[in-house]
């Protein structure tokens, strides 16, 4: 199944719901495969954004509708990139 790496910031109001509910990061989680995907792989980040994952989807359409949805909650946005695991790059270019 096809890989995404997602990275996301929180907005204001995220930050506020997040530090009133710690607890409220796992429930996106579980979100995320309400919406058909899967986070492998999650960790928090300092910089330009506030969280990084790895998720598992069956298609790109599946991608932008947990981008939409999660989204319109108005406490993160998100920019997702498709992974491509280098042999087949490798087996692209041969």
């Amino acid at each position: 199944m096809p890989l995404y790496l997602m990275l996301s910031r929180l907005s204001e109001k995220g930050v506020q719901t997040l530090n009133s509910n710690p607890a409220r990061l796992r429930e996106v989680n579980k979100d995320v495969e309400e919406l058909g995907a899967r986070v492998l792989h999650q960790w928090a980040s300092l910089g330009e954004y506030d969280f990084v994952n790895v998720v598992e989807a069956p298609d790109d359409k599946t991608v932008m509708k947990i981008s939409v949805k999660l989204g319109a909650r108005g406490s993160i946005s998100f920019e997702s990139l498709p992974l491509v695991p280098i042999e087949d790059v490798l087996s692209a270019l041969e």
